[in-house]
């Protein structure tokens, strides 16, 4: 049974975000709330939960998980980025987008795309999910809550923990954070390719 956290969306508890932050280094599998709408997120180096994100959405091994990142120094870490896209990137975070870029050697096998050796990158601009990765001290492995199925991710913390009782650890509410999943951009090949149009404005990418 998934325990379940009501976290104040303007000024999350201390303790509440590091009881969350220990369950997540102990393997926990969350679901949390973001600036685009619920994810899934775990452990970086987390086999099994990992197994569980593509268990629930039914995931093949070509998906792109993404890697959370608190601020930009941090993401830094997990790809590499020239100037040219490291401006475009800069100027669009902390947002609503995800970028694929290539990934270093500081990001697991199992997370890359099997033949591009990318990841997915990005920076929320949302309070709750910024204190848990400031007391995380890491990026958090994620996918957004979009179940198999269904055209649109839950947006309410009682119906996750509701719907997903059995299969998450923990659900993080911290009220509505919408529908739309992040907007994707593809930066591997040194253009940007839009992969998805969600939530962030696609415009300064076409």
């Amino acid at each position: 049974m998934a325990k379940y956290f009501d976290v104040h969306p303007d000024n999350p508890q201390p303790r509440t975000i590091g009881q969350i932050a220990a369950a997540i280094r102990d393997d926990a599998l969350i679901a949390y709330p973001t600036d685009s709408c619920y994810a899934l997120g775990c452990r970086l180096g987390s086999r099994t939960g990992i197994d569980r994100i593509r268990t629930i959405r039914k995931l093949d091994d070509r998906h792109h998980f993404t890697l959370v990142c608190r601020d930009f120094a941090q993401l830094g870490q997990f790809v590499r980025i020239d100037n040219d896209v490291f401006r475009a990137v800069k100027a669009s975070t902390p947002g609503r987008y995800t970028f694929i870029l290539p990934a270093t050697k500081e990001v697991p096998r199992m997370l890359q795309h099997p033949k591009k050796k990318t990841v997915g990158v990005r920076i929320p601009d949302h309070v709750v999910t910024q204190a848990l990765l400031a007391e995380l001290g890491e990026p958090l492995l994620s996918s957004t809550l979009l179940l198999p199925g269904e055209d649109e991710p839950m947006t309410q913390g009682w119906e996750i923990k509701d719907r997903l009782d059995h299969e998450v650890d923990a659900v993080l509410d911290s009220g509505d954070c919408g529908t739309e999943p992040t907007t994707v951009i593809d930066f591997s090949g040194g253009e940007p390719e839009i992969v998805r149009a969600g939530a962030g404005d696609v415009s300064r990418f076409e």
